[in-house]
């Protein structure tokens, strides 16, 4: 017997009781709503004990909140490739594979999904500037303990997680 792939070849197939109907459920209900997941890079600079963090200005997100330096991967790109690229564009540091450690990774909802890669540099890089002056208000390093507000939303959360070595968290979920 040839079976095609039109419903009425479908309805025509000799099947268990209850098997055709199986499907019906599905058919009726709406399709699946577009997901959108981005990946995103920080990176956790240290330096004498201090991080370094940056000042959203001008981003559409989070404007004038002190944040990691961040980006999003890009198409094809690996997460640790982006974050290379990120620190060369906004810090101006030129960082390689082996100065780079995963420390947290953060699932992550917002008005999408986000899987945040959060990477400690393991190395000292030399001179950090402004490469992006319209996007940052400036670059400081400060103590854990004592941080600039306001800071975007999770960034004390994820030092707090990477401090007791969590490297797995859930962030704007409900807990229903």
């Amino acid at each position: 017997m040839k079976i095609g792939t039109s419903t009425q070849d479908l309805k025509n197939l000799p099947l268990m009781k209850g098997s055709k109907e199986a499907p019906d459920p599905y058919r009726s209900s709406p399709a699946p709503k577009n997901l959108s997941t981005s990946v995103n890079a920080y990176l956790i600079l240290k330096k004498h004990d201090k991080i370094l963090l940056l000042l959203r200005r001008n981003t559409g997100y989070l404007d004038e909140h002190w944040s990691f330096p961040a980006g999003h991967v890009e198409l094809g790109e690996s997460a640790t490739d982006g974050m290379i690229r990120e620190a060369k564009e906004e810090l101006g540091i030129t960082l390689s594979i082996e100065d780079l450690k995963v420390v947290h990774i953060m699932h992550r909802k917002t008005n999408r999904l986000n899987i945040d890669i959060f990477f400690e540099c393991i190395s000292d890089q030399g001179d950090i500037e402004n490469r992006e002056p319209e996007k940052c208000g400036g670059l400081e390093f400060f103590s854990p303990i004592s941080l600039p507000s306001p800071v975007v939303d999770y960034t004390i959360f994820v030092l707090k997680a990477v401090e007791e070595k969590r490297f797995y968290s859930e962030w704007g979920f409900s807990k229903a």
